[in-house]
Formats: structure tokens, sequence, C-alpha cells
């Protein structure tokens, strides 16, 4: 790779890190060839980009991102770096995850979520379990209609216990 192809390489890359509000540091290094198609072909059918880096190329982008702070990730720049970008917070985590179950790769380096920096391998459950928009939207609206159904659900019954009365009513009367 040339000197201008590496400069743009990191130009794309620091653009890519600045569009992407959810990005995950891997470790692949383990994985060969057939885990590592696996692994793509997963990224892919759940909307996950997978992107494999060189470390200083890496560095290189996030200096040049003036978006966000990457400095807390420096230190996981070691070894084979994966790229997962997302547009649900927690998808890559639930991919590394299910992958997991049959493979030892990948391992959670590091991540990005909205400004907040996740480093290791300990906040891979913490970060799986994180609701997505449309999750969380979801129980909110379950929350607002619990109220509502139990108001309709109360005048229904109700109005089967009057009409009852009223047919009792009328039969002693007649």
């Amino acid at each position: 790779m040339t000197r201008e192809e590496k400069n743009q390489f990191v130009d794309q890359l620091a653009s890519t890190l600045g569009e992407s509000p959810i990005v995950y540091l891997a470790d692949t290094s383990a994985l060969n060839a057939v885990d590592t198609s696996k692994l793509r072909r997963s990224c892919h059918s759940k909307g996950i980009k997978l992107q494999v880096v060189k470390n200083t190329l890496l560095k290189r982008a996030m200096d040049k991102d003036d978006g966000s702070d990457y400095s807390e990730l420096y230190e996981t720049l070691k070894g084979t770096t994966s790229l997962m970008f997302a547009d649900v917070a927690n998808a890559p985590a639930k991919l590394i995850r299910e992958f997991r179950k049959s493979h030892d790769k990948p391992l959670l380096k590091g991540a990005i979520i909205e400004d907040a920096v996740y480093i290791g391998e300990e906040n891979l459950i913490a970060l799986s379990e994180i609701k997505s928009r449309e999750e969380m939207i979801g129980e909110i609206i379950g929350l607002l209609q619990s109220p509502i159904k139990n108001v309709i659900g109360s005048l229904q019954s109700g109005g089967q216990t009057i009409s009852g009365l009223l047919k009792t009513l009328e039969e002693r009367a007649s």
C-alpha cells in the first residue's frame, strides 16, 4: 500500500468513525478462514459492518476524527483489530456472545456507544443487555397501554353488571 493509498484509507476510516455512533473493537486473530467467513456472514445478516484494520492506521484515523475522543481505546490497539459498525447498540455484543458459543473468538477489546467508552471483555454481557431504541419504544408503549386496558376492561365488566341488574329488575317487574 502506497503512502497516498494509506492516507486515503485513513481519511475514509476517519469519516466512517465520525458517522458511526456505535463502534466495537474486537480481536479475531485466532479465527481461521472458514470461521472468519462465518463471522462475516453473521455480521452481514445482522446489519453489522465488519472491517479488519491495521492498528497504526486506525490510530491515525481516530486522531483525525475531531468529533470523538478515542484516547481511552489506544491501549486496546494491540494484535489483530476488527471494527464492527452497527446501528443498534447491542447488536455486535449479542453477535459476539452468540458466535462464542461455538468459537473462542472474537474477544471484545472495546466499544464506543454514543460517546460512552467501554474497555475490556468484562463489558460484553452488559453491552449485550443494553436495550435498543426499538425495544425501549416497545416497552414505553406497553407501559402506556396497560392503564388504558385496565380502564376499558373495568368499564366493559361494569357494563355487563349493569345490564344484568336491569334484566333482573325487568324480570321481577313482570
